[in-house]
């Protein structure tokens, strides 16, 4: 009886590490099926924004798939998280792509497609005296993170017509601060102009009377250039290919839909920044911004190559020189391309 009471106890027991053990694989089967995608809340970031809250990316992924969503408000942060495996694709500026190429270990980020060309511009306070470049002497010029898009391009644009910064011994004022606090700067009367994305430079125009020098893509080939790009860890997408060609053509529908659907677009897109950020932004803000920028898969790699060259001519890639020739990671796809 003893032993019959010993053996059942035995079964019972292993019984119970068989299922344990079952949902411990399970478990971590289900921690495999992840995707940790990072981007900001702004409209050239509409791809992941549009594409997760109409459904797009969880359908081509499939319900074995969990997408974990970061939101983020700076390329260097995101660049961090990918180093530290902290998320697995990203969507960042030419400036942050560049350089997590160049600064992972064997170039182990790369650039899996476009996601957005033009959308910036340079707004002028509209109590700031300036009228073109000859009057950028002396003033105070905002742009977001040293070593971002738009810092570049100021930067670049400085040395294009004689100027530079002060701390380089010139007489411009350039301050690098997050584009929420450029705006109370500009709100403040704090600076005399901003080259800043899409949305805020419309919200300057809009909301606090600045006035528009230009748009950049004015000071580009064939007035196009990458403001965001879909960037992802080679070892993820080595290691889950299937989700990664999934991801991409899910990528390239949302790029065709909201290509086709530009006012349901906008609607979603501001119902998201007040669910996200308790923020609700007019409507006639955000249709204006997405007017200003085009949506598209194309990196325009011509304009990434240039960005890189400018970059490091103002020694934002270091002193040995680079070599971005294989920052591009191809991925076969199939439907939905463009």
């Amino acid at each position: 009886m003893k032993s019959r009471s010993a053996i059942s106890i035995g079964i019972g027991g292993l019984i119970v590490v068989i299922v344990a053990l079952a949902m411990l694989n399970s478990a971590n089967s289900a921690q495999e099926n992840k995707i940790r995608v990072a981007f900001f809340p702004n409209v050239g970031h509409a791809i992941p924004i549009i594409g997760i809250e109409n459904g797009i990316f969880s359908s081509g992924l499939g319900n074995e798939t969990l997408i974990e969503t970061r939101l983020f408000d700076s390329g260097p942060q995101v660049v961090e998280s990918l180093f530290a495996n902290s998320i697995d694709i990203a969507y960042v500026g030419p400036g942050p792509a560049i350089n997590a190429f160049l600064k992972s270990n064997n170039h182990n980020v790369k650039i899996l497609s476009g996601a957005a060309s033009g959308g910036a511009s340079f707004i002028i306070h509209p109590s700031s005296k300036i009228e073109s470049v000859n009057d950028f002497s002396g003033k105070r010029i905002a742009a977001p993170l040293i070593g971002n898009t738009q810092d570049v391009s100021l930067r670049h644009y400085l040395s294009e017509n004689g100027l530079k910064p002060v701390e380089k011994g010139g007489s411009v004022y350039v301050l690098n601060v997050p584009n929420p606090d450029i705006y109370t700067l500009f709100a403040k009367g704090d600076i005399d102009a901003a080259w800043v994305p899409e949305p805020w430079a419309t919200i300057f125009i809009n909301q606090l009377g600045g006035k528009r020098l230009f748009f950049e893509e004015e000071l580009w080939p064939n007035k196009q250039f990458a403001t965001a790009l879909l960037i992802g860890r080679v070892d993820y997408i080595k290691k889950h290919p299937e989700i990664i060609h999934n991801w991409i053509n899910s990528h390239i529908k949302t790029v065709n839909w909201i290509n086709e659907n530009p006012d349901k677009t906008k609607l979603i897109f501001i119902e998201f920044m007040k669910k996200e950020l308790g923020k609700s932004i007019p409507y006639e803000i955000i249709s204006d911004a997405f007017d200003n920028l085009q949506i598209t898969s194309d990196p325009v790699g011509e304009s990434i190559l240039l960005f890189a060259d400018r970059a490091d001519s103002l020694g934002y890639l270091g002193r040995d020189g680079y070599n971005i020739d294989e920052i591009f990671y191809e991925v076969e796809l199939q439907n939905g391309q463009t």
